[in-house]
């Protein structure tokens, strides 16, 4: 029988004990869904699996969590591909991924230096408002918020793959202090046609640093330690408030903090030769845990 030997990567940490788990099969052919499904509920983690390209890509990645398949999920490419690279399965310095999401572009940044990370790709964000008022009454009854702990910005549905919504939150304290109703979550999530709350604060607009927390709809866990593709459609909520300026500059999210898995996602707006906003790159360190 084939050995599908998993190894435990943690994705953008940011101090001990941060960063996402991501279990990795990085030869993952012939694997069947039910056991792919297995390694994700074993872990409790969002897990990745390569496989062979169907339609000329460099890699084809799926990904499950401990419920069901996902379409795209950005901390688990980011560290696939970093075992690619440390495994020398991938040795140039861009990748293009298959994923049920579409193609994703992989690539080292400031490679051979000690600041050398991997980022990848995502398109350009989708936003709607979330102007429903009983809708909005009942997203703040799940987090457990006042209006007064609420900044005044639209909350927003965002996303670059699966649809997050965005909730701005007047300071990091109360970000770290929420203490949702996970027992609601799914529903209003349902009701409002997202797969997760992303509610966010602002630490410091001149250094472009914001802090976040995500709240799955029903991936198996209530909360996320780093959220690649959350934090890209934050990036475009926060372009749309205002709050950050697309011109191709460095914007970190930190998340995790408040579960004891300090994380740190890098993000920056992809800009064309005219100067328009084309999509976006979500990169950071990784580690491997030798657990695994």
């Amino acid at each position: 029988m084939q050995d599908f030997s998993t190894r435990l990567v943690r994705v953008f940490p940011a101090g001990a004990g941060g960063g996402n788990p991501a279990p990795i099969v990085l030869e993952a052919d012939g694997m069947s869904e039910e056991a792919m499904r297995g390694i994700a509920r074993a872990y409790g983690h969002e897990s990745g699996f390569v496989l062979r390209p169907a339609k000329g890509a460099d890699f084809r990645m799926r990904y499950f969590v401990p419920a069901h398949e996902m379409e795209m999920c950005g901390h688990a490419t980011v560290g696939a591909l970093w075992l690619l690279r440390k495994t020398g399965r991938w040795t140039g310095e861009s990748a293009t991924i298959e994923t049920a999401s579409g193609l994703v572009r992989g690539h080292v940044r400031n490679p051979g230096s000690d600041g050398e990370y991997i980022e990848i790709t995502q398109p350009a964000g989708r936003l709607q408002a979330v102007d429903n008022a009983a809708q909005l009454a009942r997203i703040a009854e799940v987090l457990r918020v006042a209006a007064v702990d609420l900044l005044p910005l639209p909350v927003l549905n965002a996303a670059t793959s699966r649809v997050k919504t965005l909730i701005g939150l007047r300071s990091v304290a109360l970000l770290d202090a929420l203490k949702p109703d996970f027992a609601a979550m799914q529903a209003v999530c349902e009701e409002i046609g997202s797969t997760g709350l992303y509610p966010f604060a602002v630490a410091s607009t001149e250094q472009r640093i914001f802090h976040a927390r995500q709240f799955p709809k029903s991936s198996g866990y209530p909360e996320d330690a780093a959220t690649g593709i959350a934090a890209a459609a934050l990036l475009f909520g926060l372009r749309e408030y205002g709050l950050v300026p697309a011109d191709g500059g460095a914007v970190t999210v930190r998340q995790g903090r408040a579960m004891g898995a300090p994380s740190e996602i890098r993000l920056r707006f992809e800009i064309d030769a005219a100067g328009a906003v084309t999509g976006c790159f979500v990169g950071g360190a990784v580690e491997e845990d030798r657990r695994s």
